[in-house]
């Protein structure tokens, strides 16, 4: 069994319709998984946003129990995969937890990948984590460093996936639509493994 954590920005929109489609579309294909949501700046409790929830009922995925849980250690540890919906918040819980630097993507990342991106991927993620830490012990990047930052984001595709937050209601459906491309090609990879 797979244990998979979705990570957006107040997981009451993005990530929690992740983990509710996830959830659905792979008990109706017989893959195992567990699948938990968070957020990098969420408050623990927080209901659902009101258009998430009527997107996912649309699609007869509701989860009428879901309450925000703000990103922790423990839920980090629990995962096997960190999917998070943005290059940002792949960046906040790689900085946060660089522990976890093997099995962190953004969700498109990690269904997209060739191995020129992975390799590309791999190359930046690395810098990443050296930036930090330099950050961390006060000194500052190089600007061959930054130039190299800026070059390894140049090479790879927006793997950002939309904030639907305050918008209309066919702004979350879209969303909605892009999320389930997709969490469709995440259960193909997993049912392969």
């Amino acid at each position: 069994m797979t244990n998979i954590l979705f990570v957006c920005t107040g997981n009451t929109c993005r990530s929690p319709m992740a983990e509710s489609m996830l959830r659905h579309m792979a008990k109706s294909r017989g893959v195992t998984i567990e699948v938990q949501s968070a957020g990098v700046s969420a408050w623990d409790g927080t209901p659902m946003s009101q258009h998430a929830k009527e997107v996912l009922e649309q699609r007869k995925m509701s989860n009428e129990q879901f309450r925000s849980h703000a990103l922790t250690g423990q839920a980090v540890a629990w995962a096997d995969l960190v999917l998070t919906l943005t290059l940002g918040h792949k960046q906040h819980v790689l900085q946060r937890f660089p522990e976890a630097a093997d099995k962190t993507f953004t969700l498109k990342e990690y269904v997209h990948q060739d191995g020129d991106q992975r390799n590309v991927q791999g190359a930046l993620n690395a810098l990443v984590t050296e930036l930090q830490l330099k950050l961390a012990l006060g000194d500052q990047p190089t600007t061959e460093e930054m130039e190299q930052l800026n070059y390894l984001q140049s090479q790879l595709p927006d793997m950002d996936i939309g904030d639907p937050f305050g918008g209309s209601l066919l702004h979350y459906e879209q969303t909605a639509s892009e999320i389930a491309q997709a969490l469709d090609q995440l259960l193909h990879r997993l049912s392969e493994k």
